[in-house]
């Protein structure tokens, strides 16, 4: 399976998600708390506007990526495709955040907008899931690709992580993250893994790290003077990778380099951006655009390689 494909799929769910992530702040300047106490009664105008720019965004990314990839490539019937061990599963953890933030901003915009706590919840998360869906879709008509049960299932947890907590708690306890460094692999498949920076923290997935990270403060009780804004997180990423199943024998220009694939886990401190207390409205923009990154902070690793490593800030 051509993995490029996957790269443009999730650099264009990652593209809806921070177009999103930058209206909704900007249309409203508010946090996700105040959302929460916002009337139960509709805004026409506002759900109007909202259903009006999702579905233009849905349209015109989906028709976008039909013919910026999908159409170069011959049709064929409704087809399944096995890609669970592609990429030791970083793709499928990028499928699960996208579709997570998705979800999460499709619920803000529709609180936003009036609509009531739990059907804002379902509605924001199948968006999310509806949103991933068409992809798969598309993937399954595709002769060079297929449709994917597990991307299915990545998607679908992504939605669900969110749809959970926000009928359960009426708060995101736990955040869906990413995280990128440039590593060494890129050099030896440039057009793979990219051949600069941009590219890199799209095409690289040894450099991807995906986490969970929980607020502790929210499990507290609420008179409890621990920082709200400080995080716990695990987190999962992979390295060695040179090819998405396996590593091809010879590295372009260095036939002679080989590299062993392993998993990494991770124990790391992170910050919530969105409960930081902020007066300027400038900044509530900025960290909401920016939620979704995990802060650089003191990491413990292991990996399957038996090895335990520390950092005092990783990324």
């Amino acid at each position: 399976m051509n993995a490029a494909g996957k790269i443009r799929r999730i650099r264009l769910g990652c593209t809806l998600m921070l177009l999103c992530l930058a209206c909704r702040p900007l249309l409203n300047a508010q946090s996700p708390d105040s959302l929460n106490r916002e009337s139960d009664t509709i805004h026409k105008a506002r759900l109007t506007g909202v259903l009006a720019a999702q579905g233009t965004l849905y349209v015109a990314s989906l028709t976008g990526l039909y013919f910026a990839w999908y159409h170069d490539y011959p049709q064929s019937s409704f087809h399944l495709f096995n890609d669970d061990n592609e990429w030791m599963q970083t793709d499928k953890c990028g499928h699960g955040v996208t579709s997570y933030y998705i979800s999460r901003i499709g619920y803000f915009t529709y609180r936003w907008s009036g609509v009531k706590e739990k059907k804002a919840a379902w509605f924001g998360g199948l968006l999310g899931f509806a949103y991933m869906m068409n992809i798969e879709i598309l993937d399954g008509f595709s002769s060079e690709w297929g449709f994917s049960l597990g991307d299915l299932t990545a998607n679908t947890l992504g939605s669900m992580i969110f749809i959970g907590q926000q009928l359960g708690w009426h708060e995101q306890r736990f955040s869906l993250k990413y995280s990128f460094h440039q590593t060494q692999f890129a050099q030896y498949r440039p057009d793979l893994l990219g051949d600069n920076l941009i590219q890199q923290m799209v095409k690289d997935y040894n450099g991807h790290s995906y986490w969970i990270s929980g607020n502790i403060s929210s499990f507290l009780p609420g008179r409890s003077k621990f920082p709200k804004w400080l995080n716990i997180a695990v987190g999962y990423g992979a390295e060695g990778m040179t090819g998405g199943f396996s590593n091809p024998a010879g590295q372009g220009s260095h036939p002679a380099t080989e590299f062993t694939r392993y998993r990494q886990f991770f124990l790391s401190l992170d910050v919530d951006l969105t409960r930081i207390p902020v007066k300027s409205k400038v900044l509530k923009v900025i960290f909401n655009v920016l939620s979704f990154i995990k802060i650089p902070s003191p990491t413990l690793e292991y990996n399957t390689l038996g090895q335990f490593k520390a950092y005092a800030f990783y990324y």
